[in-house]
């Protein structure tokens, strides 16, 4: 946290948010999450490189989602997918190649135009199926 007189600018692609909370302005990042195949992830670090998944590559870019938009893209677009992880990244790590773009239900949806190392990921998560067959989430943020 640090203290300044006014607000800093607002990130042009809303990576930073910033929040007034008394005379302090705090910066969050803006954790954005991408769901890969477990082994094409692992795979990924031993190379060193994430390009996506098949899907991705066809579009051209890597899908990630927010916090609040992660498990309707699972349930949309992975239901009933075993062996999921859920990878984490801070959205400023990723700068210009990350583009916020419209897509389903005129929601902005983080796309990353490159590839990913594993240095650039906070976390990743296991995302096992539930007793329901809809994935199961860590706590996000």
């Amino acid at each position: 946290m640090f203290r300044s007189q006014a607000l800093p600018a607002v990130c042009k692609h809303a990576a930073l948010r910033y929040r007034r909370d008394n005379d302090a302005t705090q910066v969050t990042m803006t954790v954005i999450y991408h769901m890969a195949d477990r082994a094409a992830w692992l795979a990924a670090v031993s190379v060193d490189a994430y390009f996506g998944t098949a899907q991705d590559q066809v579009d051209g870019f890597i899908h990630f989602s927010t916090a609040s938009q992660v498990e309707e893209s699972a349930a949309k677009h992975r239901k009933g997918v075993k062996n999921l992880v859920l990878i984490a990244i801070d959205a400023e790590v990723l700068g210009s190649a990350l583009r916020w773009e419209t897509a389903r239900g005129a929601q902005l949806f983080p796309h990353h135009y490159g590839s990913l190392t594993p240095s650039m990921v906070r976390a990743v998560y296991d995302l096992p199926l539930g007793d329901d067959g809809k994935h199961v989430f860590p706590p996000l943020r």
